[in-house]
């Protein structure tokens, strides 16, 4: 098999003379750019990010930069490629892909006897985060130089939670169908009576996992549905409540609706359109602390009268003495 020269200081943008300390800035800015977790379904980024580890696993030890200074171009012409000590049983994870030996290239394999030294993390829940554990000892790569033996763990997750005012203020169990890296699954969810609008429910363990690792946790975000009949005021609830001329005149005895059903209110003589009624306790929020119900009095007239009707609103007219506009 041909195996061909890696230039190791051209793959990281570097000179030959650049200190250490530059190698691993170097590095520190292209790893950033090309992580899989940040180019995800990229082959070329993927490929491009384990190439720079590689270089960075060599230039930034000085006993291995110096053996790849000596051999350089002309390293097939070298006589010994024997691996250095502590490197022979080391696996090597790459975006969650496994390998025996280095699990660099054949060029690497071959110049340092498959010293691979690390697992690096593929789909970490940070761009560089990295598990102890499993065959041989896994890390990331860390973007401040070396390597980092942080528990690896799978992202988090937000998804919206959509629920009705009726589901908010009664609250308990709900099941949500959520659409995750690994396809679609059905959670149940504990829902707090009269929970506010955008506050987020976490379920540990249900974000993405980590190959090797643990997985992330998943927060429903709450967003409330438009209703139909109410608005929402912070824990308050309001809503407009239809009266005939006649009702808003004489008073009335009417249906007022509410998140548990319709309940009776008596509507004073003399309500003007505008008005306001409040229920005490009718809004959201929790057992004994909820909010209150605004119902707002609007005048309809008809839209159509009979001769009779016509009539009676006509001599209506004439005979009161009320000035709207006085």
């Amino acid at each position: 098999m041909s195996v061909s020269y890696k230039d190791y200081y051209k793959l990281l943008g570097v000179e030959r003379t650049t200190k250490a300390e530059d190698i691993s800035k170097a590095y520190k800015k292209l790893a950033r750019k090309y992580h899989p977790d940040l180019n995800p379904g990229d082959k070329q980024a993927e490929d491009k990010f384990k190439e720079i580890n590689e270089a960075h696993e060599v230039l930034k030890d000085p006993e291995k930069r110096k053996l790849y200074d000596q051999l350089g171009p002309n390293w097939q012409h070298g006589q010994q490629f024997q691996g250095e000590p502590g490197f022979e049983n080391v696996h090597f994870t790459f975006g969650g892909k496994s390998f025996d030996g280095s699990g660099f290239s054949d060029f690497f394999d071959t110049l340092f006897g498959g010293a691979g030294g690390a697992q690096f993390g593929g789909q970490g829940g940070s761009p560089f985060g990295g598990q102890a554990g499993g065959r041989g000892a896994q890390f990331g790569p860390d973007p401040f130089g070396g390597f980092s033996s942080r528990p690896r763990r799978g992202r988090d997750v937000e998804a919206e939670l959509p629920l009705t005012l009726e589901e908010i203020q009664k609250g308990g169990s709900r099941t949500v169908s959520i659409q995750g890296s690994q396809g679609p699954k059905t959670l149940e969810v504990n829902v707090p009576a009269g929970i506010r609008e955008g506050a987020k429910l976490r379920l540990a363990g249900q974000g993405d996992p980590a190959p090797g690792g643990t997985a992330g946790d998943l927060f429903l975000r709450v967003r409330y549905l438009p209703h139909a009949v109410f608005k929402v005021d912070g824990e308050n609830l309001q809503c407009d409540l239809a009266l005939a001329p006649w009702e808003a005149v004489l008073g009335a005895k009417v249906e007022v609706p509410t998140l548990e059903g319709h309940v009776e209110m008596q509507i004073p003589a003399g309500s003007s359109s505008g008005r306001k009624f409040r229920l005490r306790g009718k809004g959201l929020g929790a057992t004994g602390k909820r909010g209150d119900l605004l119902a707002r009095v609007m005048i309809k007239t008809p839209a159509q009268l009979s001769d009779a009707e016509r009539e009676l609103w006509q001599k209506l007219a004439e005979t009161s003495a009320f000035q709207a506009r006085a």
